[in-house]
């Protein structure tokens, strides 16, 4: 009976040799506040992900380099200090100057980073002054903090219209990139969110690994779809149907939610 419990404690944790997982169970949030890395605040950083206090001395660090690029919009550069980027342990416990960054927009989240470099298309910066922050978060997505402030960097950034030649030089106006076609997919998912429920109520998709499945969805609020372990993202206009295609080619277990809302829309079961 030992062996029996010390078997099943290794497969539930992921320090047995197994790749740790990113998904949580239906109806929590992805934000666990697990891992006991600094002291955990009540205080969040505006959009409902608390604060994880470290002391200053090693503290993670960020800065924030724009420049335009040649093509379209800018590079974003994060040079960061006593902080690594761990893509593939993003929803798991909180450790030590590891895990993603946000960025915002007006204080508008636009993505999540995991890595030091980032286009921003233009089409995504109306015209005008605005300000540009990145700030850092752990595995658990709690921003890290010091002395009771988020670890972040700001810059101002200007947008000006594009002409009629912008970014071509050839007197004509880029045609608008067409959204994908659900039909490219071997499976289609549509769900709608409204006044914060989910409809169909989230069950499973199941999948053979390599096929492709549409995600189409409607928000009745501007949020942000994330599909776990793939870290895939997608924008979510508000009353707009978007949709992302994805090849399932990892087998597991993945969720499907709602940054803003944080509502788990679906599974998906790739076997």
């Amino acid at each position: 009976m030992l062996a029996l419990a010390l078997l099943l404690a290794c497969g539930a944790a992921t320090g047995c040799g197994g790749r740790a997982t990113t998904h949580h169970k239906p109806g929590t949030s992805h934000e666990q506040a697990s891992g006991n890395v600094g002291t955990l605040l009540t205080a969040d950083d505006g959009a409902g992900h608390r604060l994880r206090e470290v002391p200053a001395q090693g503290a993670p660090e960020v800065q924030l380099t724009v420049r335009p690029d040649s093509e379209d919009g800018w590079n974003l550069q994060l040079a960061v200090k006593n902080y690594r980027f761990t893509p593939d342990s993003t929803g798991g416990a909180a450790l030590p100057g590891a895990g993603h960054a946000h960025l915002e927009l007006d204080g508008r989240k636009v993505a999540r980073l995991y890595g030091p470099w980032f286009h921003l298309p233009a089409t995504q910066v109306p015209e005008g002054a605005h300000t540009l922050t990145v700030r850092l978060y752990a595995d658990d997505h709690t921003a890290w903090a010091v002395s009771g402030k988020p670890v972040e960097a700001m810059t101002q950034l200007a947008a000006t219209a594009p002409g009629p030649s912008a970014g071509h030089g050839h007197g004509e106006t880029e045609a608008a990139p067409k959204p994908p076609d659900p039909q490219q997919a071997d499976r289609t998912v549509t769900v709608t969110v409204r006044d914060g429920k989910v409809s169909p109520a989230p069950g499973r998709t199941e999948l053979r690994r390599g096929e492709r499945v549409a995600l189409r969805v409607t928000s009745d609020r501007a949020d942000t779809l994330h599909v776990h372990g793939y870290d895939k993202e997608l924008a979510l206009p508000a009353g707009q149907e978007a949709t992302l295609i994805l090849t399932a080619d990892r087998t597991g277990l993945f969720e499907v939610e709602t940054h803003e809302s944080r509502l788990v829309l679906t599974q998906l079961l790739v076997r």
